[in-house]
C-alpha cells in the first residue's frame, strides 16, 4: 500500500537519488495516456521516453501506467501523486521564472486549434494585429479535435482553442470573443415560421452523428424540421442551395460574411427564436498567470473589442 507523507523535516540527503526530469515525463504520459505523445511533447525518442519511465517506475515501486488497447492508464498511486507531483513542478517553473523579464519579442509561436468555418473570421485578422505590433511569430492553424480540447491545452500542444461555447471542464478557462446569431439562406422569397418548418433543410455538422445544435433549440419549443442532407461544410450547403429552390440553411450571420453567396439566394431572420452563438477563446487554467500566455491572450482579446 502506496502513502504519501507530510514531513516537517527535510531530508536533503534523499535527493541526490531523484531525478526530476523524470517527472516532467510523468505529467505527460498521464494526461496524454500515451508515451509515444507524450516523448513528443518533450522532443525526446520514444525509446528514451520508454527507458525514463522504467527508472521512475523502479524509484517509485509501482507500475504506474498499464497498457490497455492503446492507453497508458494510470494506476491508483499515480492516480494518488499526479495532483501532488503537477503542483511541485509549477511551484519549480514559477520559482525559476520569476525574476526573468517578460519580452514579447522573444515569442517566436502562436499555436491555435480552430474549426474549419471559423478560421476565415479569426486567421486574417490575428496576422494583420500581430504585424501592426512589430511581432514576428509563427502563427499555426490546427485542426480542431473537439474530443480532446481539454488534454490538448493541458499538454500545451495547442496556445488556444477558438470554438462556440461549451462546457469542458473545471480546468479549462472561456472567454467570450465575438457574439453571433442565426440567419436562413434560401431562394424562397418570402418568410415565416409555417413556411421555415415546412421547407426541406440542409445540416452541416463535422460530426458524424448527432443532434444539430439549432434542432436542440426547436425542440425545446416542441418544434422539428426536416433535414434532408447533412454535410461538413457550409460552402458545400450554399452550392446545394442554389440547385434547391425550396431548401434553407441556417447559418452564423458571421460566418455567412466570409462565403460566396450567389444572386439567387436570400438571408432572411429566422422566424423561430433561436440563441445568440457565443464564440470565444478557451486555455487551460494552469496558465492563467503564465506571462507569455498572458500577453497572448491579452492581445488576442484586443482583436475582437
Amino acid at each position: 500500500m502506496h502513502s504519501i507523507h507530510s514531513k516537517t523535516v527535510m531530508d536533503l540527503r534523499n535527493f541526490h537519488r531523484i531525478d526530476i526530469n523524470l517527472y516532467p515525463l510523468f505529467i505527460a504520459i498521464y494526461e496524454q495516456n500515451s508515451i509515444s505523445k507524450a516523448a513528443q511533447i518533450l522532443s525526446i525518442s520514444q525509446s528514451a521516453a520508454s527507458h525514463a519511465l522504467q527508472r521512475l517506475r523502479q524509484h517509485l515501486q509501482d507500475d504506474l501506467f498499464v497498457r490497455t488497447g492503446s492507453k497508458m492508464q494510470p494506476t491508483p498511486f499515480a492516480d494518488q501523486i499526479y495532483p501532488e507531483i503537477k503542483n511541485a513542478l509549477f511551484a519549480i517553473q514559477n520559482i525559476s521564472m520569476q525574476h526573468q523579464q517578460f519580452r514579447p519579442e522573444l515569442i517566436h509561436s502562436l499555436k491555435i486549434a480552430v474549426h474549419d468555418e471559423i478560421e476565415p473570421m479569426i486567421f486574417p485578422k490575428l496576422v494583420q494585429h500581430f504585424q501592426k505590433i512589430n511581432l514576428d511569430l509563427q502563427l499555426s492553424s490546427m485542426k480542431l479535435d473537439r474530443k480532446n480540447i481539454a488534454a490538448d491545452l493541458a499538454s500545451q500542444q495547442v496556445d488556444f482553442v477558438i470554438d462556440l461555447e461549451q462546457s469542458i471542464s473545471e480546468k479549462i478557462q472561456f472567454e467570450r470573443l465575438v457574439q453571433d446569431e442565426f440567419v436562413v439562406c434560401t431562394q424562397q422569397t418570402e418568410m415565416n415560421e409555417q413556411i421555415y418548418l415546412a421547407s426541406p433543410h440542409i445540416g452541416v455538422s463535422s460530426r458524424r452523428t448527432g443532434v444539430l445544435v439549432e434542432d436542440i433549440y426547436l425542440s425545446r419549443k416542441h418544434y422539428s424540421r426536416q433535414i434532408f442532407l447533412r454535410c461538413q461544410h457550409y460552402s458545400t450547403a450554399l452550392q446545394i442551395l442554389e440547385q434547391q429552390k425550396t431548401a434553407m440553411l441556417t447559418i452564423p450571420k458571421n460566418v455567412l460574411t466570409h462565403l460566396q453567396l450567389a444572386n439567387c439566394l436570400n438571408i432572411f431572420d429566422v422566424p423561430v427564436q433561436l440563441p445568440k452563438i457565443n464564440m470565444g477563446m478557451y486555455w487551460h487554467k494552469d496558465l492563467q498567470e503564465n506571462k507569455r500566455h498572458r500577453f497572448l491572450r491579452n492581445e488576442i482579446y484586443k482583436i475582437f473589442t
